[in-house]
C-alpha cells in the first residue's frame, strides 16, 4: 500500500492569486468555536474569485449545525418516507457548481456536532479534496466494552465518546440534539477481530446502575449471550437520515489522503457522477479506542459512469459494506404507448432522483429472470412524482409488460479497486454490479463477516442493477471470510437474484479469478449462478485453523453456468479442490 503523504501540503501548484486561505476569513483551529461561518465565507470567496485552491491550516476545527446550509437531497439507499419524510439535509462544507477547485486540508481535523452531511460536492467539475480528517464529537454510534458477564449481570465500560444517562434504572443513549429509541447492534469480538449481529434488547429491558464515571452494571436476563470480556457492543439507530459525504451530478472528482474517522448514515455516496478517483482514503476510527467508523457503508456509488478508481484505501469498522457499486432497476408500472412507459422506484430507500436522461441507452428486462430483451434509447424523461418517472423512447418497443424492469446503461461505470485492505465489517467487503470493465487486484480481504466479494444484480429486492460482462479478480489475499454466513459462507459469490430462470439466458459473463490466495478455515470458496465464461485458475487455497470447519463439501459450487474453467490451482489441507454442479 502506498504511503500516506506526511506533514503539511502546500498549494504551490496554484498560480499566484489562485489561492485563498480560510484563516484570512477567521477560521482559527483549536478554539472549539464554530468554524463553519468562516469556512463558508472562504468558500464563497473562492466562487466569486474563481480561486483554484482553498487552504486550511493544520489543527482542529469544530463544525456546528446552527449555520449549516440546508438542501433537499434524495439519496440512494437512505431513508424511506416513513423513516424520514423530510429530505432537507444539513451540510457542513457545501461546494456547489465549483469547477477546477482543490481543498487542501494540511491534515486538518474537522470535528462535526449533531447530525449532518460533512461535505457535499454538487454539480462540480475537476474537484479535489486532499489532506483532511473527519470525525464527530459525539458519533451517532455508541460503544461499550464487556468487562465481565454472567446470566444475570453484565459489567460494562462505556466509551468516553458515547454519552448516556440513567434514570430510575433505565439506561439511555443520547447525543447532541438527539436521543436513541430504535437500536441496531453489532458485537466486535476483539480477540479474533470478528464482527457479529447482536441485540440491544436485553440491555434495554434490564436495570442499569452507574458504578463509575464510565462504568455501568446491567442486571437482567443475559442467558445464552456468551459474552467474552473485551467484546465491544456498538449500537445505533437503524434509520439512515443523512450520509457521511455526498457527491452529486459531478465529474472528475478526486479524493486523496482523506480520513473519515466517523460518518453518520451511508458513508461517502456518489450519485450520477462520473470519473471518480479515491486514493488513500481511510475509513477507520481515530486512535481513541473506538471500533466503528461508518454507520453503514464506507463508499457507495449509485448510477455513476466513467472510471471509478479506488486504490491504497483502508476500511475498518463499518456496520455495512465497505464498497458498493451499482445502478438501479426501475419497475414498469404502465405501458402508456409503444414508446412511453411509466416506471417506479422499487425499494423504499431509493427514490426521488432523476434516473434517466435524454439520449441515455437503457436495458429492458424481465424482472424474474433478469433476461434483457431490448436496448431502447431515451428521447425524454421526467419525474412525475417522487416515486415515478415517465420515459419516452426514440423508437417503438414491443413486448413490454407491467412488472418488467428498466436499467440505465449509459450511467454504468468501469471500476478498478487495487491495493486496498478490507476488514472490520460483519457484512461483505465489495459489492460489484456494473457491466463495464472491472479490475480487482492486490487487495487484502481480512475476515469480512460475509462474502469478501459479491457480484449480485436484482430487480426484486434492493433493485440494484446490473449484469457484469468483464471482471478480473487477481493477486488478492482472502483470509478467513464468511464466518457469520452459515453454510453459504463462500469467499466470492456470483449470485444474481434469478427468481425464474430463462432457458439459455446467463446474467453474468466473462469473470476471471486467478493468482489469488485463499486462506480458508472452511470449504466454500466460490459460488456462481447464471454465469457464462467463468475461469478459476492459478489460485492457492490453504486451510487454516481459525475456526472449526463445517461438513466436507465442494469448494466451488455452480448453478446454471456455462464455459467454466477450473484448473492449475493448488490446495493445502483440503485434500483436493472439488466442484459441484
Amino acid at each position: 500500500m502506498a504511503a500516506i503523504l506526511a506533514g503539511t501540503i502546500s498549494a504551490t501548484a496554484a498560480a499566484p492569486g489562485d489561492t485563498i486561505r480560510a484563516a484570512d476569513f477567521g477560521a482559527r483551529p483549536g478554539t472549539y468555536e464554530d468554524a463553519l461561518p468562516a469556512i463558508q465565507r472562504a468558500i464563497a470567496a473562492c466562487k466569486e474569485k474563481k480561486a483554484a485552491v482553498l487552504v486550511l491550516e493544520p489543527g482542529r476545527y469544530d463544525i456546528w449545525p446552527e449555520h449549516a446550509a440546508e438542501r433537499e437531497y434524495f439519496i440512494s439507499n437512505t431513508s424511506s418516507e416513513t423513516e424520514c419524510p423530510s429530505k432537507m439535509k444539513k451540510t457542513g462544507l457545501l461546494f456547489e457548481n465549483m469547477d477546477n477547485f482543490t481543498l487542501v486540508g494540511n491534515g486538518a481535523l474537522l470535528v462535526f456536532h449533531g447530525k449532518m452531511i460533512t461535505w457535499v460536492a454538487d454539480h462540480c467539475r475537476n474537484f479535489t479534496i486532499r489532506g483532511i480528517r473527519i470525525d464527530f464529537e459525539r458519533p451517532s454510534m455508541s460503544e461499550l466494552t464487556i468487562v465481565s458477564a454472567s446470566d444475570s449481570t453484565v459489567e460494562t465500560a462505556i466509551h468516553p465518546d458515547s454519552r448516556f444517562d440513567i434514570r430510575d434504572g433505565k439506561f439511555q443513549w443520547y447525543g447532541e440534539s438527539w436521543g436513541m429509541k430504535h437500536f441496531h447492534a453489532i458485537r466486535v469480538h476483539t480477540a479474533d477481530s470478528t464482527n457479529w449481529y447482536d441485540n440491544w434488547a436485553p440491555f434495554d429491558r434490564s436495570k442499569a446502575l452507574r458504578t463509575g464515571p464510565l462504568s455501568v452494571r446491567f442486571s437482567g436476563n443475559f442467558r445464552n449471550r456468551k459474552f467474552v470480556p473485551g467484546d465491544v457492543l456498538s449500537v445505533r439507530d437503524p434509520i439512515r437520515d443523512h450520509v457521511g459525504a455526498f457527491i452529486n451530478r459531478s465529474e472528475n472528482v478526486r479524493l486523496h489522503d482523506v480520513r473519515m474517522h466517523y460518518m453518520h448514515g451511508l458513508g461517502i455516496v456518489a450519485q450520477f457522477s462520473e470519473n471518480l478517483s479515491y486514493d488513500s482514503v481511510f475509513v477507520i476510527p481515530r486512535d481513541n479506542g473506538r471500533r466503528i467508523a461508518a454507520f453503514a457503508d464506507c463508499m457507495h456509488f449509485s448510477g455513476c459512469r466513467g472510471q471509478i478508481t479506488i486504490e491504497n484505501c483502508r476500511f475498518n469498522g463499518a456496520h455495512d459494506d465497505p464498497v458498493n457499486v451499482h445502478g438501479t432497476h426501475l419497475i414498469v408500472q404502465e405501458v402508456i404507448s409503444p414508446r412511453k412507459l411509466k416506471i417506479r422506484f422499487g425499494h423504499a430507500q431509493t427514490y426521488g432522483m432523476e434516473a434517466f436522461f435524454a439520449g441515455d441507452s437503457t436495458a429492458l428486462l424481465d424482472a424474474a429472470s433478469l433476461k434483457i430483451y431490448a436496448y431502447p434509447i431515451v428521447k425524454s424523461a421526467k419525474l412525475v412524482s417522487e416515486r415515478e418517472m415517465e420515459v419516452e423512447f426514440t423508437k417503438d418497443v414491443t413486448g413490454v409488460r407491467k412488472g418488467d424492469a428498466l436499467e440505465n446503461v449509459t450511467w454504468t461505470p468501469a471500476l478498478t479497486v487495487r491495493n486496498c485492505r478490507f476488514e472490520g465489517t460483519n457484512t461483505r467487503g465489495l459489492l460489484v454490479t456494473t457491466r463495464r470493465k472491472v479490475l480487482i487486484e492486490n487487495n487484502v480481504f481480512f475476515r469480512t463477516g460475509m462474502h469478501a466479494i459479491l457480484i449480485a444484480d436484482d430487480a426484486s429486492g434492493w433493485y440494484e442493477s446490473g449484469p457484469v460482462t468483464d471482471v478480473t479478480i487477481r493477486g488478492n489475499t482472502f483470509q478467513e471470510c464468511g464466518y457469520n454466513s452459515g453454510g453459504h459462507n463462500y469467499t466470492i459469490a456470483i449470485e444474481p437474484e434469478v427468481k425464474k430462470a430463462a432457458p439459455g439466458n446467463f446474467v453474468h459473463r466473462n469473470i476471471r479469478i486467478y493468482d489469488n490466495t485463499f486462506l480458508q478455515y472452511d470449504y466454500p470458496v466460490l459460488f456462481a449462478r447464471s454465469t457464462d465464461g467463468l475461469s478459476f485458475t492459478h489460485n492457492r487455497i490453504i486451510r487454516t485453523d481459525f475456526r472449526p470447519s463445517g461438513e466436507a463439501r465442494a469448494n466451488i459450487r455452480l448453478e446454471d453456468c456455462a464455459n467454466v474453467k477450473v484448473e492449475k490451482n493448488t490446495e493445502k489441507g483440503f485434500g483436493k479442490i472439488s466442484v459441484s454442479k
